[in-house]
């Protein structure tokens, strides 16, 4: 009887210990996916293939994916992605889409006929409204990746350049300066 209680406090003790450094000692995902998602213009919009930044992140980490498929990025993502990367800069891929000045869009609400097509598409949920009402943007969650205009039956979806203002002004950084 001594020895089945004995056997149980160390069990227990550790499996204690071992579920701490199982906690403790984590690997918390790979930091170069962390570095290479902090490149990309997190707009979702899947242009390179991806369904969003982050696997797209992943795929490059794995080295399954070129450096140049991210048209919002531009040149200066496909040169900060190869500088991190330590390879050699590519240009960027046409056939992945082109490089877009800043946008977002706007719905003409006096088109808009509430379909929610563009809600379903939005993958930033930047669209808010509900079936046969009204339907807004909301544009400082809107991405600019336009994958609520194809989707529209009416056509009501419009682009609107951004212009920087002191509150969205983003100075261009060196790569490794991104926290």
């Amino acid at each position: 009887m001594e020895s089945i209680i004995i056997l149980s406090i160390l069990t227990l003790t550790l499996g204690l210990i071992l579920g701490y450094a199982a906690i403790r000692f984590r690997v918390k995902g790979n930091p170069l996916v962390d570095q290479i998602d902090a490149i990309l213009p997190q707009t979702q919009c899947g242009q390179c293939d991806f369904p969003g930044c982050r696997p797209y992140a992943e795929a490059l980490a794995k080295g399954e994916a070129q450096i140049n498929q991210c048209p919002p990025g531009g040149q200066e993502g496909v040169d900060a992605l190869a500088e991190l990367l330590n390879v050699e800069t590519l240009s960027l891929d046409a056939e992945h889409g082109e490089t877009k000045p800043d946008h977002v869009v706007y719905i003409d609400e006096e088109l808009c006929i509430g379909c929610t097509l563009c809600i379903q598409a939005c993958p930033v949920d930047a669209i808010v409204g509900a079936s046969k009402v009204m339907t807004t943007v909301i544009a400082e969650e809107c991405t600019g990746c336009d994958l609520c205009i194809p989707v529209c039956p009416v056509d009501c979806i419009y682009v609107r350049e951004t212009e920087p203002t002191l509150l969205t002004f983003v100075p261009k950084l060196p790569v490794g300066a991104h926290a």
